[in-house]
């Protein structure tokens, strides 16, 4: 069991904040394809990252467990 000190906390705390960053730019920039080329429509940026997404979610164990709490 990990004691929960400020260096753990603040550490873990990083973690989240940066991966929320990341996310949060992704979806801007798809954002921004969707007003560029699409007229604003979702729909042709969102096909194909459900796809890839599942893509990503089969490749390392060959298989899709991690939806199945969906």
């Amino acid at each position: 069991m990990h004691q929960i000190t400020l260096k753990y906390l603040a550490r873990n705390i990083a973690t989240v904040v940066g991966l929320v960053l990341v996310w949060r730019g992704i979806w801007h920039l798809l954002d921004g394809i969707d007003n560029l080329f699409f007229a604003g429509s979702h729909f042709w940026t969102a096909i194909p990252g459900v796809i890839l997404g599942l893509i990503i979610l089969y490749l390392p164990d060959k298989d899709l467990k991690e939806i199945e709490k969906l």
